[in-house]
């Protein structure tokens, strides 16, 4: 029984990961699409879609960290889409200070 609650949770992690997938990568196709119909209008979207991209990456380590066991190919894989999502709020805090400067 305790089996099967477990499974049952993962299912649920899977739904919510699905729908946080769908979610936050429409609003990445969305804002690139609007900024480059109008790149000089709309370049302060640029940081918000690395932010987003960089939030899709953490969602993605901790999902991805929680379901790997033991296994430390699972967690190193985890490890690096972190540091990936730490690179691109870089790239985003670095987007934004030179556009507003």
């Amino acid at each position: 029984m305790y089996g099967q609650e477990r499974k049952k949770g993962r299912r649920n992690a899977s739904l919510v990961m699905d729908a946080v997938h769908i979610v936050i990568g429409a609003l990445i196709v969305l804002l690139a699409v609007i900024t480059f119909l109008n790149p000089e209008g709309n370049q302060i979207l640029l940081p918000v879609i690395f932010a987003l991209a960089a939030a899709l990456n953490v969602f993605n380590g901790i999902y991805k960290f929680r379901i790997s066991g033991r296994s430390a190919g699972k967690k190193a894989a985890a490890a690096a889409q972190l540091l990936l999502a730490v690179f691109l709020i870089a790239v985003a805090v670095v987007s934004a200070i030179s556009i507003w400067r």
